[in-house]
């Protein structure tokens, strides 16, 4: 019986940790003293091989690819898309986090009380 309550003690505290950390990492995030993790990075794309025949038609691509990227760069920039996608990522895992430090926690009240 004693051994229960120990580790039900334990649970709970292991769950409390994860919940605070996650909770004092997700502050520290978002006042901007630590960095998002970096799950997703901005790519430039890669340049295909020209065939001569082609050439030309796919200079007239190029050049329509720019003017789009030009005009989509200045309504929203690819570092912004790239830092909501990994602000979206971290709050997924916090929530995770949090979840499971409560299940943790949970168990070990549970012990406790027995």
């Amino acid at each position: 019986m004693e051994i229960n309550k120990t580790i039900g003690y334990f649970l709970l505290l292991v769950g409390l940790i994860v919940i605070f950390g996650t909770i004092f990492q997700s502050y520290n995030i978002f006042t901007g003293k630590v960095s998002v993790p970096l799950v997703f990075q901005t790519l430039s794309p890669k340049e295909p091989e020209k065939n001569e025949d082609q050439e030309s038609q796919q200079q007239r691509q190029a050049q329509m690819d720019q003017v789009v990227k030009d005009q989509i760069s200045q309504i929203l920039p690819p570092a912004t898309i790239t830092k909501i996608l990994n602000l979206s990522a971290w709050a997924i895992l916090a929530f995770i986090l949090v979840s499971a430090g409560a299940s943790v926690s949970g168990i070990g009240i549970k012990m406790i009380k027995v």
